[in-house]
């Protein structure tokens, strides 16, 4: 897999903001020309009509930053931590120092049973990774110099914690006709992962939702969350917790002060199908949602959590919408369509699509932020199951008068 570093900017008639595009082959994605603004404009009801006077075209023009290769071919997710980028390919790691682009450690669990490894988090110097075989991973890293090692150190949930739990016959659940299992496990695929505030919060295929304190790795709490399998969770600066599942909901939970556990305050049912992806602004008034049914929702809290509509739909990509970042108020999508979207909010408050970033010869899984440029400058890595190696040294610079 060859990823390719690329860099653009862009610039508005009412402020100036750059931000670098980071592409990759199978991290990769080759800046296009796009078709008028006009025709990825999403709407609010009403309707809202842009002119092209309003919304002048973007100009384009394209620069090569710098490239580097992986072995394997296929990307599972991405991650990002202090400027070091964790690139997921099936069940192995390789982590990149994002100032020199530069290959710097490999490591797996070196169980060929594991699977894909579909999320990764961070807590201190402990990196936990959600794998297909209902485990979770954690890794301990050790510094030195300008070199980063990473060494698994447990296993959630751990030894000491399931030998709590195994004497009393009340901790067991029935997770199948003739089987049952610790409520503390997952009894089927990870899917996601996410930290706040000490605390981690995992989704699985198995439908649950399962909350872990980080001081002690201990499962403090486990929901009965969909009727079907849970594929992403988000979770708020204030603790606000939003899954999303294959039941085609999205599901609001909060821990009120006094309570030991979360409760239901919301259930969000405007997909038509499966929901993928879960973003949220910096201050959490707003949730995007991206699903099966080829649509980017944006939800906007009123008052608050458990008052929240749909105050605009995207439209643009041809495909499921697996993947959704937000960051310095764009909103980037991944897409089925093996498509990059950049989306920005516009005066008169909807969002329209800046560009289609296109290279990818299969669906584009994971994207991911990198902070800390120059001039308010970031950089966006998309990740993909193609092994393509034959994508353009391109980047795009988009220009709006």
């Amino acid at each position: 897999m060859e990823v390719r570093i690329v860099r653009s900017s862009l610039t508005t008639g009412r402020s100036a903001t750059g931000f670098e595009m980071q592409s990759t082959s199978t991290i990769s994605q080759v800046f296009s020309s796009f078709s008028s603004l006009d025709s990825n404009v999403s709407l609010a009801t009403p309707s809202l009509h842009l002119h092209s006077h309003e919304t002048p075209k973007p100009s384009i023009s394209h620069l090569c930053i710098s490239s580097f290769k992986t072995l394997n071919s296929q990307i599972s997710c991405l991650a990002v931590h202090n400027n070091t980028l964790y690139a997921a390919s099936i069940n192995e790691i390789n982590v990149f120092d994002l100032t020199n682009y530069a290959l710097i450690d490999t490591f797996s669990c070196n169980d060929s049973t594991s699977g894909l490894i579909k999320s990764i988090a961070f807590c201190g110097q402990k990196i936990f990774t959600a794998h297909q075989d209902r485990k979770i991973r954690v890794w301990q890293v050790t510094v030195t110099g300008s070199s980063k090692r990473h060494r698994l150190v447990s296993t959630l949930p751990t030894v000491k914690d399931r030998l709590r739990r195994c004497i009393s016959p009340k901790n067991y659940v029935q997770v199948r006709r003739h089987k049952k299992q610790l409520w503390i496990e997952h009894a089927d695929a990870i899917s996601d992962l996410a930290v706040n505030q000490g605390l981690m919060y995992s989704v699985s295929w198995d439908k649950s939702l399962k909350i872990w304190r980080m001081s002690d790795l201990r499962c403090l709490e486990s929901v009965r969350a969909h009727e079907d399998a849970v594929n992403a969770v988000a979770v708020s600066v204030a603790g606000t917790v939003y899954t999303a599942s294959a039941d085609g909901m999205i599901k609001v939970w909060e821990r009120t002060d006094g309570e030991r556990r979360h409760a239901l305050m919301s259930t969000l049912d405007k997909h038509k199908s499966t929901v993928n992806a879960l973003a949220l602004s910096d201050d959490g008034s707003l949730l995007f949602s991206g699903g099966v049914d080829r649509l980017i929702l944006v939800w906007e809290k009123v008052d608050s959590p458990d008052h929240m509509f749909v105050r605009w739909s995207l439209k643009g990509h041809k495909a499921a919408v697996l993947c959704l970042i937000y960051v310095d108020e764009l909103l980037v999508s991944g897409s089925s369509d093996r498509t990059v979207r950049v989306w920005q909010r516009v005066v008169e408050g909807g969002y329209c699509c800046l560009t289609v970033l296109e290279g990818h010869e299969r669906p584009v899984k994971s994207l991911v932020a990198v902070l800390g440029g120059v001039s308010g400058s970031f950089s966006v890595c998309s990740g993909s199951l193609d092994g393509d190696n034959g994508i353009k040294d391109d980047a795009i610079e988009i220009l709006l008068a």
